[in-house]
């Protein structure tokens, strides 16, 4: 039996590539998207009472990582990326039918708009369903996961001569705490866990419409380089 879904919008987010998405939503406060609705749900009917909401469930695709092959096993980043585990004892993008789900900050509700922040969502996600976070149903106080039981230990952002005045102006520009983003974002160690990078190795990211280059001078510090459009 075969089932098919229609997106009923489309993120709009600061990420427009995976690499140093934060690998879990709220993570990255600074980190900010629109959902833009599709017909017939972009009227306002369909949003009506939202606004009395704070946190919502989105329940998305991930339509870079689709697969036509299931996958039985998978390598969670968490674990280093080269031990495997049980996907549904995961949270892996590679997933049975694509499917993935974040709880996001609901910060404003237009009639064919959502203004969200904390997401961990690419630029042109396609939304399959929202629900209304309810916190004493969702939040489960004596809930255990022994796999992922903190949030990772965050690395030091340090920022080298000029990148700070940079990411400013271009924050100010976009209208986005580009500078919290960059912070956030990078103090998650985007790299693999089983990379240990030469302090001469530079990586990059797009957030927004700036390119982020960072380096590691020495184990456990981040230095950002530049942030350019």
């Amino acid at each position: 039996m075969t089932y098919a879904v229609t997106p009923v919008g489309f993120v709009r987010s600061c990420f427009k590539e995976k690499f140093a998405i934060p690998r879990q939503p709220q993570l990255a406060p600074a980190a900010r998207g629109v959902l833009e609705l599709v017909a017939p749900f972009d009227n306002g009917d369909a949003v009506q009472g939202l606004e009395h909401v704070s946190h919502v469930w989105l329940i998305f695709l991930f339509h870079q990582a689709l697969e036509t092959t299931p996958r039985l096993k998978v390598r969670p980043p968490r674990l280093g990326g080269n031990k495997t585990m049980g996907v549904f004892a995961t949270r892996a993008t590679h997933r049975p039918n694509g499917i993935g789900q974040s709880v996001v900050k609901l910060d404003r509700v237009e009639a064919s708009r959502l203004y969200v922040s904390g997401i961990d969502l690419l630029d042109g996600t396609p939304v399959l369903d929202i629900k209304p976070y309810v916190p004493y149903a969702d939040q489960v106080d004596d809930a255990v996961n022994a796999i992922a039981s903190a949030a990772p230990q965050l690395i030091e952002v340090q920022w080298g001569d000029g990148a700070l005045l940079q990411a400013r102006e271009h924050g100010q520009r976009l209208a986005e705490p580009l500078v919290e983003l960059i912070e956030q974002c990078l103090a998650q160690d985007p790299r693999p866990a089983y990379q240990v990078p030469a302090p001469e190795r530079v990586y990059g990211a797009k957030l927004w419409d700036v390119d982020v280059r960072w380096h590691y001078p020495q184990a456990g510090v981040i230095c950002v380089l530049t942030v350019t459009p």
